[in-house]
């Protein structure tokens, strides 16, 4: 055997083993700056792990970020009141907004407003990362602060969101966006848009804008005005020309760059684009304060609303209605400018601590359909915060006596002895006289300055205001009647005083305000028909009408009780106390009034067209008590038909200036021109033993029917009325029938047809020369 070893053989049934292949030859390490660069497979794994990150980001925060409430700012909306004629009178609410739909927004600011901030809106997603990323880009490199956002976002931030700039904000946006361009549409977008974008001068929306900037509805924005109001987003305070003239040629560049934009997209054609100057806005527009008149307006119309349950006080808290009234603008003006110049600017309040006390309430209704047309309530809301059309704690004065007078002619009542109350129904007219077939306790009233008339009749009783006559008129005809008739004819129930005053309910105890009497002496000169008063003529909120009570006419007293007063209330403003009133020009009637202790005085009046109240009061500026008005203006004393009256007067002559003045058309009761004879011992007598109920019902000892005056609705007489003769004029002197300083004539009619010429028509007690008593004047 050989000692050389020998090779090895693989195990029976392996197979030999192959020797090993060379290896490959290594590549060579990177070095030096190839270090850092990342492989392609590195790429392809960021790229793939960066996708799937933005992918399950954009899913998560889709499924995660939900659309929320609308943020509080939003939603806070003015109420908007207006004039009759749509003019604004006052904007309530912290925040100054009103809601209107697209189509109440003219197209031209619609297309100024895409032109200045979307272009492509319609086109276009919610979104648009380009524009996004140009925006931020713009604003690191200085070329001002822009966020690239859409129309869509924009709304989504002002709506939904806060104006923070915040990352957390933006991510928000970006979902809302895209979530809401899939539920709503474009339109309903772009309504959105406009209507809470803030336009600088506190105007959020465009509606606001408009009447902040150019004192008009959005509906009535042009292209030039539109595209004012389109830059003005941009940049709100630093874009408004009039408290920043230094940014004009910034601005008017602005403008035409939404001109521009407009004509390009075919929205406004070149040659209406040449003819387009720069509308500048107003410097002032109509206050959205509640200073002056606007303050008192705003709340009055408030309780009407509220009271009338049309809306309730919560609703109107959120906002949104724009509410039209029943008031007339120069209407409202004037009289303002009667009591600025008959009280107001008489007044020395550095001189007179008594006229730091006068205050002025006035109210006026058109008489055929019970609208309230003008409120005079104090000085301004802002100094005065009482409305004084609407307070009820001043005595009403004489000025409730015609109630009684038509309660009488309404109930047929008679006197003590039987004779029938008429205008020329005889009384006795002693001051202090005692209070006859009044079971309760002794009232003796006494007449104004302890004047005795003696035997007077009714119609010169109301000339001259005789307290006397009225209180036992009242005796006769029934207290709880009087008070009826004055609920009927407009008091509310809840007059303070009118309950349970007995005879003494004729000198005008209650404490009515300016507005219950104004409604009142509407009735009267409407013949007794009572509309159902209103300061309210239409409601809406965003775009859709509220309805509003149906408004009613009834009957309230005959015909003949609302005539027959008229025609003695005439020789109240021809002969008597309020010859002041004459100054309106045009046939009147009313009544004076003064209440206790003067603390206020009042003349409540009308004409066939309008009837309005005026009350002039005292009430000390710091403890609020009454206070009497003696010495004020310079004066002994105020009375009703001095500076009330004279309000009066200017005032509707001004308020009816367009209007052709009218006579009065009236039908009179049976007998009311019979001459009755002075009153017997039983109208004197203290032991007379009629009740109040005999009193009220003429004494028990006939029929209604008997005089034809009943207490039915027989307002329609027999015969055609007939007007009386003209009156003759002599130098200052005036007798026969009423003209009126326009002409015009006063038809009167008795209703028993009466022949034999006791009842022929004659002048309403306007005979004699038309002296003015300076007491009164």
């Amino acid at each position: 055997m050989s000692d050389e070893p020998q090779p090895q053989q693989p195990p029976a049934g392996r197979a030999p083993r192959k020797p090993p292949a060379a290896a490959a030859p290594k590549r060579p390490a990177r070095t030096g700056w190839r270090r850092l660069l990342p492989t392609w497979r590195m790429l392809l794994a960021g790229l793939l792990a960066t996708a799937a990150l933005v992918v399950g980001g954009f899913l998560l925060g889709y499924h995660l970020v939900r659309i929320p409430a609308a943020n509080a700012l939003a939603t806070q909306q003015a109420n908007v009141y207006l004039y009759a004629d749509g003019s604004v009178i006052a904007r309530d609410g912290e925040v100054n907004r009103e809601n209107v739909t697209l189509s109440q927004i003219s197209k031209d600011a619609q297309h100024a407003v895409l032109a200045a901030e979307d272009r492509d809106f319609y086109t276009e997603s919610a979104i648009d990362p380009q524009a996004m990323v140009r925006g931020a880009w713009n604003t690191l490199t200085g070329k001002g602060k822009q966020s690239g956002s859409t129309i869509t976002q924009q709304y989504v931030k002002n709506y939904y969101l806060r104006q923070e700039q915040t990352i957390t904000r933006k991510v928000k946006e970006f979902f809302i966006a895209i979530k809401l361009d899939r539920e709503q549409t474009k339109d309903q977008i772009l309504e959105g848009y406009l209507n809470t974008s803030f336009f600088g001068r506190g105007a959020y929306g465009i509606q606001a804008a408009a009447h902040a900037y150019y004192g008009i509805d959005a509906s009535e924005l042009d292209a030039g005005r539109a595209a004012y109001l389109a830059a003005l987003v941009n940049a709100p305070s630093q874009y408004d020309v009039v408290l920043h003239p230094e940014n004009r040629d910034t601005v008017e560049r602005r403008w035409n760059y939404v001109l521009d934009g407009m004509v390009d997209e075919g929205w406004l054609s070149v040659s209406e684009r040449a003819g387009l100057t720069f509308p500048a806005p107003q410097r002032t527009t109509v206050s959205t304060s509640m200073s002056g008149q606007r303050g008192y307006i705003v709340n009055i119309v408030k309780d009407h609303l509220i009271e009338n349950d049309v809306v309730d006080e919560a609703a109107l808290d959120t906002g949104g209605y724009r509410i039209t009234t029943t008031l007339h603008k120069d209407k409202q003006d004037a009289f303002v400018d009667a009591v600025n110049d008959k009280l107001m600017d008489r007044l020395d309040q550095k001189n007179r601590e008594v006229d730091t006390y006068v205050r002025a309430g006035g109210a006026s209704i058109d008489v055929k359909t019970g609208k309230v047309v003008a409120l005079y309530n104090g000085i301004d809301y802002v100094k005065q915060y009482t409305p004084n059309a609407t307070r009820r704690d001043f005595q009403v004065g004489s000025s409730f006596k015609p109630f009684v007078f038509a309660a009488a002619v309404e109930h047929g009542s008679r006197t003590q002895d039987g004779h029938p109350i008429t205008p020329n129904t005889v009384y006795d007219g002693t001051s202090e006289r005692p209070v006859q077939g009044w079971p309760g306790d002794r009232y003796a009233p006494e007449n104004e300055d302890h004047r005795d008339y003696g035997d007077i009749t009714v119609r010169e009783a109301t000339d001259k205001s005789v307290n006397a006559v009225y209180a036992q008129m009242a005796a006769d005809v029934g207290p709880d009647k009087v008070r009826r008739t004055a609920i009927d004819l407009g008091l509310s129930p809840d007059t303070p005083s009118l309950d349970n005053a007995g005879p003494s309910i004729a000198l005008g105890v209650a404490s009515a305000s300016v507005l219950d009497m104004a409604e009142a002496y509407a009735t009267l000169a409407n013949h007794g028909k009572h509309s159902t008063p209103t300061l309210v003529e239409k409601i809406t909120r965003n775009g859709r009408d509220v309805d509003l009570p149906e408004r009613h006419t009834r009957q309230a007293v005959t015909r003949q009780a609302a005539d027959t007063t008229t025609s003695v209330l005439r020789g109240v403003v021809e002969s008597g106390t309020a010859t002041a009133a004459q100054t309106a020009g045009r046939p009147a009637a009313g009544k004076t009034g003064t209440a206790e202790e003067d603390t206020a005085a009042w003349f409540a009046g009308y004409t066939p067209d309008l009837a309005t109240v005026v009350a002039v009061m005292g009430q000390d500026p710091v403890t609020a008590g009454h206070k009497p008005l003696y010495g004020a203006m310079g004066l002994p004393r105020v009375n009703g038909g001095g500076a009330p009256a004279e309000i009066w007067g200017q005032y509707t002559r001004e308020a009816l200036k367009d209007t052709p003045a009218t006579a009065f058309t009236l039908r009179l009761q049976p007998g009311a021109w019979k001459t009755q004879p002075p009153p017997g011992d039983s109208s004197t007598d203290p032991s007379s033993t009629n009740t109040p109920d005999d009193a009220g019902d003429g004494g028990g000892s006939r029929a209604p029917d008997e005089t034809g005056t009943g207490t039915g609705t027989g307002d329609e007489p027999a015969g055609q009325d007939q007007p009386e003769p003209p009156r003759e004029q002599t130098g200052g002197a005036t007798t026969g029938g009423d003209t009126g300083d326009d002409g015009a004539t006063t038809t009167d009619d008795t209703d028993d047809g009466d022949t034999n010429g006791d009842d022929s028509p004659v002048p309403d007690g306007l005979t004699g020369a038309l002296t003015q008593n300076s007491r009164w004047n």
